[in-house]
């Protein structure tokens, strides 16, 4: 029978809110040793996620679009929404400022093999597991994935 996402994912995640500052959350992730915190609202709810990649625009900055002025007109050659983005990333100063919105998620009962193709296809490094009401219940990183199958071949 093979394994299931419930089988091998960390149980009770540390959880932020939108509110906690971006400080606290650098800390706990340093402190933890881990690259990613769930994020929920009030009714412990999942909001988004924050990660080292989301933290990265405060230590690295944004280069603003390039344009061409054209008759008096300003042409961006990027999308000026994506530097707006970004932007707002590296001078935010709580984690609801700086998270991924919609953060991709699965469920308990879901498969290994399931959550690996998730992860690869949407190139993401950790799923927040959710209960049937949308609670988080646990996180599930390439680690855990690669660990069970290390454990498998014993």
């Amino acid at each position: 029978m093979p394994k299931t996402v419930a089988d091998v994912m960390s149980r009770d995640p540390i959880v932020v809110r939108s509110e906690t500052s971006l400080n606290e959350a650098i800390q706990i992730l340093a402190e933890r040793r881990i690259s990613g915190l769930p994020v929920v609202d009030d009714a412990g709810k999942l909001v988004g996620i924050i990660s080292e990649t989301d933290l990265m625009w405060q230590e690295t900055g944004v280069t603003p679009p390039a344009y061409i002025m054209f008759l008096d007109s300003v042409i961006y050659l990027q999308n000026p929404a994506t530097y707006e983005r970004d932007l707002h990333k590296a001078l935010g100063q709580t984690v609801g400022e700086v998270m991924s919105k919609d953060p991709i998620t699965i469920s308990p009962e879901k498969t290994l093999t399931e959550a690996a193709r998730v992860m690869h296809d949407k190139n993401v490094h950790r799923l927040p597991v959710l209960d049937e009401s949308g609670q988080v219940i646990g996180i599930l990183t390439r680690g855990d994935i690669v660990r069970a199958m290390a454990a498998s071949q014993d």
